[in-house]
């Protein structure tokens, strides 16, 4: 099952393709629904054999749906902490699915626009991705594959609350809408706190890069709904594209501030983050990633030649650990990996110039 989960290296995560609107602040927009198969009880009561059961069923159901046509279908039973550890940072399972005892598996479509993890809180969390500011199309690819699985799979509904969950605060639609942005100007800017705080009174969560749990690192936010009960799918796709393009004016206004006042050391910033990349002989995963976000600033700005946001993306995603010693097809300990990750960072940047 890893050489299956290895052909993943060779292809482009959705999430990180680069393209799309608004991509120079949105890096991607995800739809995450949450349903459980009526007959059987909650995660937590579930035995082993149940378990078993339920992975056998989605499986079936996945391979009789057209649209999830070709997905890889992984069983954690079959995969490495280090494969869990792989599939966790290209965002196609939680970091409660790979940490959490028990019977689970993913279905992953070929393009990695579609995971769907089965056992995770609930029985299936299916999460759909695009690139760029792109939350209608995402729901749209959402409800044509959920559509297509509840013709084999009965979820379980009730009349009055909408779709049941393990975690009340997801029953209703079982919808979590989100859009990962970058927002470095914000934060040198100093404004960034206080955009978080007004998102906060707007009911919507701010997480890091990796979800639930993970802390806003480089420069990355993840923005979600919290509440899924009484609203429609659709209000709340709507309720969130309306204060993501808000939180873009923010970004690039701070931006257009920093040109304005602060141009100098502003460049510098940037100069300086792209010549430790393209020198430096030891970088550790956290610097790597608040250089690469500068870098990837100054890309935006128009700063840096000869560099596609595209091609950034993927050296973000191949500096990170899991997928480091894949590449070098071996476990690597910490300090052999700050070795190995500058030594791609170098020959990755070796013809990019400011």
């Amino acid at each position: 099952m890893s050489e299956s989960i290895d052909r993943l290296l060779k292809s482009s995560t959705e999430w990180l393709r680069g393209l799309g609107p608004e991509v120079d602040v949105v890096v991607s927009s995800r739809v995450r629904l949450a349903r459980n198969i009526a007959g059987f009880p909650f995660l937590a009561k579930l035995s082993k054999e149940q378990e078993e059961e339920i992975i056998d069923t989605v499986e079936q159901a996945a391979e009789q749906s057209p649209v999830l046509k070709d997905t890889l279908f992984v069983r954690y039973h079959d995969v490495t902490e280090l494969d869990k550890q792989f599939l966790l940072e290209r965002h196609l399972i939680s970091r409660e699915h790979a940490v959490e005892q028990g019977e689970k598996a993913v279905a992953v479509s070929p393009n990695e626009v579609v995971s769907l993890m089965i056992l995770e809180e609930d029985h299936l969390r299916l999460q759909v991705f695009q690139s760029g500011f792109n939350l209608t199309e995402t729901w749209r690819i959402t409800e044509e594959i959920i559509d297509a699985l509840e013709k084999h799979l009965p979820f379980s509904f009730h009349a009055d609350l909408g779709y049941l969950t393990a975690c009340p605060t997801n029953v209703g639609t079982g919808l979590r809408a989100s859009c990962m942005l970058h927002l470095p100007s914000l934060v040198l800017t100093k404004q960034v706190n206080k955009v978080l705080q007004a998102l906060a009174k707007l009911n919507l969560a701010t997480r890091g890069l990796y979800g639930e749990g993970s802390s806003a690192s480089g420069n990355f936010f993840q923005i979600s709904n919290q509440i899924t009960l009484g609203q429609k799918e659709e209000d709340i796709i709507a309720g969130l594209e309306k204060v993501i393009r808000q939180m873009i004016v923010h970004e690039k206004e701070a931006r257009q501030y920093l040109l304005d006042k602060r141009k100098v050391k502003f460049e510098d910033q940037i100069w300086r983050a792209l010549g430790t990349l393209k020198s430096a002989r030891v970088v550790s995963s956290s610097e790597a990633v608040q250089l690469v976000s500068l870098l990837r600033l100054g890309v935006d700005m128009g700063f840096v030649a000869n560099l596609t946001h595209g091609e950034l993306n993927n050296l973000f995603l191949v500096m990170q650990p899991a997928h480091l010693q894949k590449l070098y097809g071996r476990a690597l300990g910490s300090s052999e990996r700050d070795i190995r990750r500058a030594d791609l960072i170098r020959e990755r940047l070796k013809t990019v110039s400011l």
